[in-house]
C-alpha cells in the first residue's frame, strides 16, 4: 500500500491578535505528517492575491507536495479570524466564499488519488457545491485503501445530511466529544454505546473520538481502547486535533498496533497544544514509546 496522503480541503491564514498563521485543518494534518516521515499531497485552492501568493510560499517551505494546490483569480485567499478565550480554546470567524470553495477536479488529481494511501477530508471544504463535488468523485470509486472523515464541525458552515454522506464514505472517522454527542443523538448512554450505533449506522471501520486533556477513544475492528490523556499546560488548542489525527494515519498506513498509535496520538496533540500555534516543531524524543 502506498504510504503517501492526500489531505484535502481548505487552506488558509490564521488571524490572531499579534500575527497570522498558516492553517487549515486538512494542511495541519499534512504538515503533521511531513513531520512524521509520511509523503502528504494538498488538494485546495488559494487566490492569486498577495495573501495567496505568501501563503503558497509558506507552504514551500514545508516541504509539502503542492501539484494539487489550484489558484482561483475570482475567489480570495482565505483569512480566518481566531479567537482564544482564558483557557486557550480557539472559536473562528470562517469569510465565505473562498478559494477552497471552488476546488475543481483534474485528471491528475484523480490519477493520483488512485494511487494514494490514505485520504483525509472533513465538513468545512464541503459547505459549497464545487468543492463538496470534487471530493465526492474522488471518493465515489472507494479506490483509497483509508478514508479518513475529520467531521470538526464548523457551525453555521455545515449540514447534517453532508455529513452523514461523508460518514458513509469514510472508514475511518474522528470526532470530538461534542460532534459525536451532536451525531450520535439516538442514544443517551455510555459513550461506547454511541460509538457502537455510529458504527452500527455506517459501518466505520474504526471511529475515534477525542476527550480534549482527558484522551481519546478508539473503536477498531471489534474492540475499544482508551487512553486517560497527558497533562500539559495548554498555550492554545489550535492544531493539537489535527497533529492527534495525523499519527493515527500514520500509524494505520504503517499498519502499528492500535495502542501504540493511540498513546503516540495522544502525546503529540498535547504537545501540540503546549505550544502557541498549530505547527511547531516536535522535540526529538516525542515520537518515541516507551
Amino acid at each position: 500500500m502506498s504510504k503517501s496522503t492526500l489531505c484535502f480541503g481548505e487552506v488558509l491564514w490564521d488571524t490572531f491578535g499579534d500575527g497570522k498563521k498558516v492553517g487549515g485543518a486538512p494542511l495541519n494534518v499534512a504538515q503533521h505528517l511531513i513531520q512524521q516521515g509520511t509523503d502528504a499531497f494538498i488538494v485546495s485552492s488559494i487566490g492569486t492575491d498577495a495573501s495567496g501568493a505568501e501563503l503558497e510560499q509558506e507552504l514551500q517551505q514545508a516541504n509539502l507536495q503542492l501539484q494539487y494546490l489550484q489558484h482561483d483569480r475570482n475567489l480570495p485567499t482565505c483569512e480566518v479570524t481566531v479567537k482564544l478565550d482564558e483557557g486557550g480554546h480557539a472559536t473562528y470567524t470562517i469569510p465565505q466564499p473562498v478559494s477552497w470553495d471552488n476546488v475543481k477536479p483534474t485528471d491528475e488529481l484523480l490519477q493520483q488519488a488512485a494511487q494514494t494511501g490514505a485520504i483525509v477530508f472533513g465538513s468545512l471544504a464541503c459547505r459549497e457545491r464545487v468543492t463538496r463535488a470534487t471530493l465526492l468523485n474522488i471518493l465515489s470509486d472507494f479506490t483509497i485503501p483509508i478514508r479518513v472523515f475529520d467531521v470538526n464541525l464548523r457551525a453555521p458552515h455545515y449540514e447534517l445530511d453532508t455529513i452523514e454522506t461523508l460518514a458513509a464514505l469514510a472508514n475511518v472517522v474522528k470526532m470530538n466529544e461534542d460532534e459525536a454527542n451532536l451525531l450520535i443523538h439516538g442514544n443517551s448512554g455510555s459513550l461506547q454505546d454511541k460509538i457502537m450505533e455510529f458504527h452500527g449506522k455506517f459501518h466505520t471501520h474504526t471511529i475515534c473520538v477525542t476527550r480534549g486533556e482527558n484522551g481519546a477513544i478508539i473503536w477498531h475492528d471489534g474492540e475499544f481502547y482508551e487512553h486517560e490523556g497527558v497533562d500539559v499546560k495548554v498555550a492554545d488548542t489550535v492544531g493539537a486535533g489535527d497533529a492527534f489525527l495525523a499519527t493515527l494515519v500514520a500509524g494505520l498506513l504503517n499498519e502499528q498496533p492500535i495502542p501504540q498509535i493511540l498513546d503516540k496520538a495522544c502525546k503529540v496533540g498535547a504537545f501540540v497544544a503546549s505550544q502557541r500555534g498549530a505547527n511547531p516543531t516536535y522535540p526529538s524524543d516525542l515520537l518515541q514509546i516507551n
